[in-house]
């Protein structure tokens, strides 16, 4: 798998420009990789492509993974963040989930990881049937005494085809419940707020100077490479996607052949891409990009679309950016398909 990775980096290192300001190992358990794979790995981004000086380099890692010896290992690579999939510090929340590891192995892992790294962010889940207002504030307090300087929090979905799935569909568990959701939501944002961090996309918060760059890069619709199974690429006109199935992607890249689908986006999906992903931060929607970029009738559409919102309060017209406002934040998706457009002639 890692040669087909790094054979992968050459057959296609025209398709992005540098020099690269982020590389992300993500997907599937990155920290499974030894070091002799990341000494591979590495060697071959740095011999492929250009690469910015200061350069955010993340892995994702689950805490089970996270042992001193594993930390050790990432710690003398280029890696220089670490994204932690904690999702709760109950036990309860963690088995109803099926998480592999439990809330001590959670809290212990983040002790042993400020060690090595500065850059740390992790993830937590809100939303989780039988989750009191109570429960979710304690999490958020036990994540904020570690000092950690990013967190990524998202609503709980149900996956098909997942034993949660089967539990609620049994009624061994309630459903998961929108209103809860909001108002764990709205816990949230309150206690990252009054500790310092920034909202600055609808699911992150940040400490001045610990903003995810390589997150920020697909809101802001830089174009990105993605190397490896299943992996999503965009270039600005067009995105790819990669085989999702590891024995024929290891086979093709073998044989040179890249096994993978492009699709061009039209105008109206450019626009409506810029949209959704520009409601989610805090940096809005340009309304002079989108006339630059799109036509003045897009801007036109934009600004007639946006006014029930705009009346609401739900968005805030701030000279040439619509943002969303707090009181719109949890319903910024829908507000998104609102300004969405079909054809516009």
């Amino acid at each position: 798998m890692v040669d087909a990775l790094c054979s992968e980096m050459a057959l296609r290192k025209d398709e992005i420009n540098g020099p690269l300001e982020t590389i992300y190992f993500g997907g599937g358990t990155p920290s499974l990789l030894e070091e002799v794979d990341l000494e591979q790995i590495f060697k071959t981004i740095y011999n492929t492509f250009e690469i910015s000086s200061t350069p955010e380099i993340t892995l994702e890692a689950n805490p089970d993974d996270l042992t001193i010896e594993k930390l050790e290992i990432l710690s003398r690579s280029k890696i220089n963040r670490l994204s932690i999939g904690v999702q709760s510090f109950f036990d309860e929340d963690l088995k109803l989930m099926n998480r592999a590891h439990d809330s001590s192995e959670a809290s212990g892992c983040l002790e042993l990881a400020k060690r090595y790294f500065d850059n740390i962010s992790i993830d937590l889940i809100y939303g989780i049937p039988e989750m009191s207002n109570a429960r979710w504030e304690e999490n958020m307090n036990m994540a904020l005494a570690l000092n950690i300087p990013h967190i990524s929090s998202y609503a709980l979905t149900v996956e098909p085809n997942t034993a949660l799935k089967k539990f609620i569909e049994k009624g061994l568990v309630k459903p998961v419940d929108d209103a809860v959701a909001q108002a764990h939501f709205e816990i949230l944002q309150q206690k990252m707020a009054t500790a310092g961090f920034e909202n600055y996309e609808f699911s992150n918060f940040g400490k001045p100077g610990y903003f995810s760059r390589n997150n920020t890069a697909y809101w802001t619709q830089k174009s990105y490479l993605g190397i490896g199974p299943s992996a999503h690429s965009y270039d600005g006109e067009r995105r790819s996607w990669n085989i999702n199935n590891n024995a024929l992607y290891i086979k093709s890249i073998e044989k040179g052949e890249l096994p993978l689908e492009r699709e061009t986006l039209s105008t109206t999906d450019k626009y409506n891409e810029y949209v959704m992903t520009g409601l989610r931060t805090v940096w809005g929607v340009s309304t002079a990009k989108i006339a630059t970029d799109f036509g003045p009738k897009f801007k036109e559409y934009l600004l007639k679309q946006a006014e029930k919102h705009l009346q609401e309060e739900l968005l805030l017209q701030d000279g040439e950016r619509l943002v969303v406002t707090h009181k719109g934040k949890f319903l910024s998706d829908g507000i998104a398909s609102d300004l969405f457009l079909l054809n516009l002639s």
